[in-house]
């Protein structure tokens, strides 16, 4: 037996094992790739609402100032971040979704799986709530690896937007002008200490947990609901598209107040004294913390819609590959 052979049969079996993790990563690449100018104008038209008057002179102006690039400031870090987010998210995930099915299976004597996955079934409060219990679970995991990564991003985003007092320019905002992703990091760490690079941590854990349950309840509940609707599989494309789209919508319209009032308090960071940060309210009923919200949901609909779609193609694809474990097994592998 060639070496060649044996190696080929154990990388088929190691990406078998980590599909989720190979198709999470992959998927994210290209949908953040896709969707990131809408990602920099949606934070743009947060943080400075009474700088555009909408959408498009938000776009009008940053062309005209920074031309195509500033759509694109600050992309490599989240880039990297998000597809390493979103690929712990989904192994969370898919471990929790389990883990919890498991726990409802010994408990009440049947699985939530299964009857989502039960020909001809429809969602309930049984499946739903095992997916938003997985879905909040793997939210607030990322919490505490995402929010320094977005820290920096948001800092890339309006570092051109930099506010003016009395006449004079901000100093502290001046300090965070055109730098990178790691100088940005350090700049936090010298102003507000090694904890400043989670600023704004409590409306992160609070909009993730929220929003990734939600995510993930709508995604599962309206493939399940399509599919079978349908008669067609789980994961045929037309349902991922549209549940991948909708997840998106649905998440972002429930929890946008939370993340306008994230980025607010973000913002203040690079503008402020650590003792003077303001930190804004979260409010469900006033118009401004909806500042961009069209954008976002327009953008979130366009991500997930690509991600899953991608995603569902790739764990697929490696489902398809197949390898003699007999033979590994055999050869001590």
């Amino acid at each position: 037996m060639s070496q060649a052979l044996l190696m080929s049969h154990q990388y088929k079996r190691w990406c078998k094992k980590y599909r989720t993790e190979i198709a999470a990563s992959s998927s994210s690449l290209l949908s953040t790739i896709t969707a990131y100018p809408l990602d920099s104008v949606k934070t743009r038209m947060q943080t400075y609402p009474t700088r555009f008057t909408g959408f498009v002179d938000c776009v009008k102006v940053t062309y005209a100032t920074e031309g195509a690039k500033g759509f694109w400031r600050g992309v490599l870090s989240p880039l990297a971040s998000i597809t390493f987010v979103r690929t712990v998210s989904f192994s969370v995930y898919q471990r929790a979704k389990y883990t919890y099915d498991d726990w409802i299976r010994k408990g009440f004597g049947y699985s939530p799986l299964d009857i989502a996955n039960a020909p001809g079934a429809k969602p309930n409060l049984i499946t739903m709530s095992c997916f938003g219990a997985a879905g909040a679970t793997a939210g607030a995991v990322i919490t505490f690896i995402a929010c320094p990564f977005e820290l920096t991003k948001i800092s890339a985003q309006i570092s051109e937007l930099v506010p003016k007092s009395g006449g004079k320019p901000n100093a502290i905002a001046q300090s965070y002008s055109n730098l990178g992703t790691i100088k940005t990091a350090r700049n936090v760490i010298r102003l507000r200490g090694i904890g400043g690079l989670y600023s704004g941590w409590h409306y992160h854990l609070l909009r993730d947990t929220i929003g990734t349950g939600i995510y993930f309840t709508t995604y599962e509940s309206a493939k399940q609901l399509l599919s079978n609707t349908r008669e067609k599989s789980p994961t045929s494309p037309m349902a991922v598209v549209v549940a991948g789209g909708l997840c998106g919508l649905v998440s972002w319209a429930c929890i946008y107040p939370i993340d306008t009032a994230k980025s607010l308090y973000q913002r203040n960071c690079f503008t402020s004294e650590k003792k003077n940060t303001h930190k804004p309210k979260i409010q469900f009923f006033n118009l401004l913390m909806y500042r961009g919200l069209l954008v976002s949901m327009s953008r979130s609909c366009t991500v997930n819609a690509v991600f899953f779609s991608a995603f569902e193609y790739m764990k697929k694809r490696v489902n398809r590959l197949q390898y003699d474990e007999e033979l590994l097994k055999a050869n001590g592998l």
